[in-house]
C-alpha cells in the first residue's frame, strides 16, 4: 500500500514539476523584465520593452545597420568592453539572425569508443594557426546551457541526421528527451 502511494506521488511529481518549474521561470523572467522600466501598471514595462525592441529591429534593418559597423569599430578599440560586447553579440547571432551557428549537428569521436553530440561552429581556423584538417565543434553540457568548444580532426566528426533544435534538446536533457520524427509529422499534415 505504501509503495503504491509513493509511486503515485512520484508520478504526480513527474507530471507537475516540469510544468510548474517552466511556469515559474517564465513568470519570474516576465516580472524581472517588467521591472526594468518602473511604471505603475503591471505589464506595461514589459510591453514597452517588447515594442521598443521591435521598433529597433525594424529601424536597424532599414537605417542603422551601416552605422552599426562604425559603432562596432569603436567598441573594437575598447579592451574589456570589446570582449563582452562581441561575445554577447556573437552568441545571440549564433541562435538567431543570418549567422546561425548551431545548424550542423555532428557526432564527435573522443578517446576510446566514446562519442559525443555537438555542433560544428567553424570549419576555417586558419586565423588561429590551426591547420585546415581540424574544425571547431561546440559540445553542450547536459542539464545546462553551457558547454565546451573543442578542436578536432575532421575525420573524427560524423554528421547527424536530425533537427538542430531537437539535437540540442536531446543533449541538454542528458539524452532523456525523445527525438521527434519529423517525417511522420509532415506525412500527417
Amino acid at each position: 500500500m505504501i509503495k503504491r502511494i509513493i509511486g503515485y506521488f512520484l508520478q504526480g511529481l513527474l507530471y507537475t514539476l516540469p510544468v510548474v518549474a517552466t511556469v515559474y521561470v517564465v513568470i519570474e523572467a516576465i516580472i524581472f523584465v517588467d521591472g526594468i522600466i518602473p511604471v505603475k501598471f503591471p505589464g506595461l514595462g514589459l510591453l514597452i520593452i517588447l515594442i521598443s525592441f521591435t521598433i529597433l529591429g525594424y529601424l536597424g534593418g532599414k537605417f542603422i545597420t551601416p552605422n552599426l559597423i562604425n559603432f562596432d569599430k569603436i567598441l573594437d578599440k575598447m579592451p574589456l568592453i570589446k570582449i563582452v560586447y562581441t561575445s554577447i553579440k556573437d552568441l545571440i547571432s549564433a541562435f538567431v539572425g543570418k549567422k546561425k551557428r548551431f545548424t550542423e549537428p555532428v557526432l564527435v569521436k573522443m578517446e576510446g569508443n566514446v562519442e559525443r553530440l555537438g555542433f560544428v561552429t567553424q570549419r576555417d581556423l586558419s586565423d588561429l594557426g590551426i591547420p585546415d584538417t581540424k574544425i571547431a565543434v561546440y559540445i553542450p553540457f547536459s542539464y545546462a546551457i553551457t558547454g565546451n568548444l573543442i578542436i578536432v580532426p575532421k575525420e573524427c566528426v560524423t554528421p547527424v541526421t536530425g533537427n538542430s533544435a531537437d539535437i540540442m534538446k536531446f543533449v541538454i536533457s542528458g539524452g532523456v528527451t525523445e527525438l521527434e520524427d519529423h517525417d511522420e509529422d509532415e506525412v500527417k499534415k
